[in-house]
């Protein structure tokens, strides 16, 4: 197989920017920095699609790798011809490669297994070959009988020859592929209870779906409710199709063996091929679901980790709880925490006043501007407290409930307990609780990015491929934004390309011992960064305030001089860059001509056009172009909730089915995907995302079940 045509096939990119992207990633190039900077060699494909490649191709090679080692055993075992070379040689997948290597493949002693040991084989192959019009089986299988070999009764031979021709049959790649065809276009995936015990998996206990239709969302509900002893699933399809392929592959006509052929079919399908080929179909429809629900929770890591930071603001927040009290913090503008302590307004102790009195203290003595609070347990009554405590600001005060998913998580991990050894696990999350609503992406880092809890059945989910597709998301996020290399915490700079955890850890070793950074050709110094780690980090580190205007960019060293020509060519002081945008530089470059620019700087189009954007802006904030997080002021419950009533709210969650709103009632509500909009749409992602601002009107309220039903139509 030609990878790189194979490639070209399936991805929208020309043969030599394919080429370049090969031999970037095997040079060791990180996506983020060949998305960033070497458009030119790629013709400018997004971060998203250089790992979807990079993924191809390494599922390709570890394809071809297989078919040489399998090619090589069958060599070996001196059955190979030119016909099943071929085959292997253009197998496009791994499930027709395994297929094609079955019947050589070193196998437990099965049945047949021990039929072939009393010297059984001659009879069965006589039996299938179906040449005979005359005699009897009795007399074929006479001359095997062998007390020697414990076949001691026509019976006997004959059983073993059937368990020879069954095993022959199981082993065809031809059968196994066209029984996979019709169980994929035609089969049922059934589910029935396994319990009397009413449960979540209630509408499962007697479900039947097409394997073709079957969503997603239901394979992996399916699967739990199987796992968790709740559910009976297996795969349905007619018999007679079944057998209408092994007939086609095995069957003659006019023998006096075919009766005996057909026979070992159905013993060979019942027993050998349909549990394997069941379980095979299974575990691609678990595959496929992992991957869209994989998908979907990078898809919705993304926004929320892009979700525009409070910037300016002092931030006071509020862990809620009942028996222990909400534990509070604040922090300054920079999230340096100012002070931390225990407020009981939630039941039991319900101190309200006493209560009241302390936030209202704190709002005037540390002059906060916004509050955090977690949506975890009390979270409810602590949002009530907190809108009645502000309405006395008139507005000045207002706050936001912040999703707290994993902040516990963080609380008591070992970063925790290295950032804030004073405090104690509760005090650390209500810190991080007010961190994320200054800036999400810098706090949210800080955890797994499987507990931040945007996804669905992530616990299900292969660990290692979750990981590694959030991962990407998270690198993927930080680069675009870029870092401050002075305040980065290691967390944060472990996810910059080109920087391992060690020299993370190195950097800010540096920083302590040796002051701030006063440009990037400082990192030189650090110890384990070398010239590569240079190159890969160097464009995404940010020194606001530096002596070089161009180290508060994402102009990459390597392109500084390329960067001053161009200020030059249009008539621009680099003194006079600013974070405002004062200099129209693009409208100047359109002007000169951007080829003509580009050729005199000697870099490429795509490179002069984000040089250009960046000077625009020095040390810009790529998303403060977003729409800002919703703050409030006020507070709903869902008693106040009426059929009809209008709300705003902020997408928390997409899903297969639907989206979650949260409307400020404490209990999101569900816009299922049939009510986001007039058109036909086949996933809700196609509209929406993670922290969108929404308009919708309540379909119904089902308080006892806390099941809330939106429309945005």
């Amino acid at each position: 197989m030609d990878i790189k045509e194979k490639l070209c096939s399936e991805f929208p990119v020309r043969p030599d920017h394919m080429e370049n992207i090969i031999t970037l990633i095997d040079d060791g190039n990180t996506i983020p920095f060949i998305a960033r900077y070497r458009k030119e060699m790629h013709g400018s494909c997004d971060d998203q699609l250089l790992r979807e490649i990079s993924d191809r191709l390494q599922y390709l090679r570890n394809l071809e790798k297989k078919k040489e080692d399998y090619a090589a055993h069958i060599e070996e075992l001196g059955k190979m011809t030119d016909e099943l070379r071929d085959a292997i040689m253009a197998a496009e997948t791994l499930a027709v490669l395994e297929d094609l290597y079955r019947p050589y493949k070193q196998k437990r002693r099965t049945r047949a297994t021990v039929a072939k040991e009393k010297g059984l084989e001659p009879l069965a192959l006589e039996i299938l070959a179906q040449d005979k019009t005359e005699g009897t089986l009795e007399e074929m299988a006479e001359p095997f009988l062998d007390e020697e070999k414990d076949v001691r009764s026509i019976e006997e031979a004959l059983q073993g020859a059937n368990d020879i021709i069954a095993e022959i049959m199981s082993d065809s790649p031809e059968i196994r592929h066209d029984l996979k065809e019709i169980v994929s276009n035609k089969g049922i995936i059934g589910s029935s209870a396994k319990t009397e015990e009413d449960s979540v998996y209630s509408m499962y206990y007697d479900y039947s779906e097409a394997v073709s239709k079957i969503p997603s969302h239901r394979i992996l509900a399916i699967n739990r409710g199987e796992n968790e002893g709740y559910l009976k699933v297996s795969l349905q399809i007619e018999d007679f199709a079944a057998m209408g392929v092994f007939y086609r592959h095995f069957v003659k006509t006019g023998s006096i063996t075919t009766q005996f052929v057909k026979e070992a079919a159905l013993d060979s399908y019942q027993r050998l091929v349909f549990p394997s080929i069941e379980r095979e179909i299974r575990n691609m429809l678990t595959e496929k679901a992992d991957e869209q629900a994989i998908k979907m929770f990078g898809q919705n890591l993304k926004p929320l980790l892009m979700q525009p930071p409070i910037k300016g603001k002092r931030v006071l927040a509020v862990d809620p709880a009942y028996r222990t009290g909400c534990k509070i913090a604040v922090v300054d503008e920079n999230g340096k925490v100012l002070s931390t302590g225990v407020i009981y307004p939630t039941p039991p102790q319900n101190k309200k006043e006493e209560a009241a009195k302390k936030v209202h203290e704190w709002i005037q003595k540390y002059s906060v501007n916004c509050i955090s609070i977690g949506n975890g347990t009390a979270s409810k009554e602590a949002e009530i407290f907190i809108a009645e405590t502000i309405k006395e600001y008139a507005g000045a005060v207002t706050y936001m409930v912040v999703n707290e998913a994993g902040a516990s998580v963080y609380s008591a991990s070992k970063l925790g307990a290295e950032e804030f050894p004073e405090f104690d696990v509760s005090l650390r999350s209500a810190v991080s609780i007010a961190r994320r609503l200054q800036d999400p992406l810098s706090e949210l880092v800080k955890i797994d990015p499987k507990s931040i809890g945007v996804g669905q059945y992530q616990h299900d989910l292969p660990q290692n491929r979750l990981e590694e597709s959030l991962t990407g998301v998270v690198e993927d996020c930080v680069n675009s934004v870029g870092v401050d290399l002075n305040t980065a915490s290691p967390s944060l700079l472990r996810y910059v390309s080109g920087i391992t955890s060690s020299t993370a850890k190195n950097i800010v070793s540096y920083r302590d011992e040796n002051g701030a950074f006063v440009s990037r050709a400082g990192l030189k110094k650090v110890k384990g960064l070398g010239p590569k780690a240079y190159e890969q980090c160097a464009g995404f580190l940010r020194i606001p305030g530096g002596k070089e205007t161009l180290d508060n960019t994402a102009v990459h060293p390597e392109s500084y001089e390329a960067a001053k020509k161009l200020l030059t060519i249009l008539g621009i002081d680099s003194g006079k860059l600013s974070s405002d945008g004062a200099q129209d530089i693009e409208s100047k470059l359109e002007a000169y001509g951007k080829a003509k620019a580009a050729d005199e700087c000697g870099v490429g189009i795509p490179t002069i056009t984000d040089i250009a954007a960046e000077l625009k802006k020095p040390g810009r904030d790529i998303r403060d172009a977003l729409p800002s997080p919703m703050l409030r002021s006020d507070i709903l419950s869902m008693e106040d909730l009426r059929e009809g009533m209008e709300l705003q709210g902020t997408v928390r969650n997409v899903i297969d089915f639907g989206v979650f709103v949260d409307i400020g009632v404490h209990q999101d509500g569900l816009v299922h995907i049939s009510q986001i909009t007039n058109r036909y749409i086949k996933h809700p992602s196609e509209v929406l995302k993670v922290g969108d601002i929404v308009k919708v009107k309540v379909l119904s309220v089902d308080v006892q079940k806390k099941r809330i039903s939106l429309t945005m139509k």
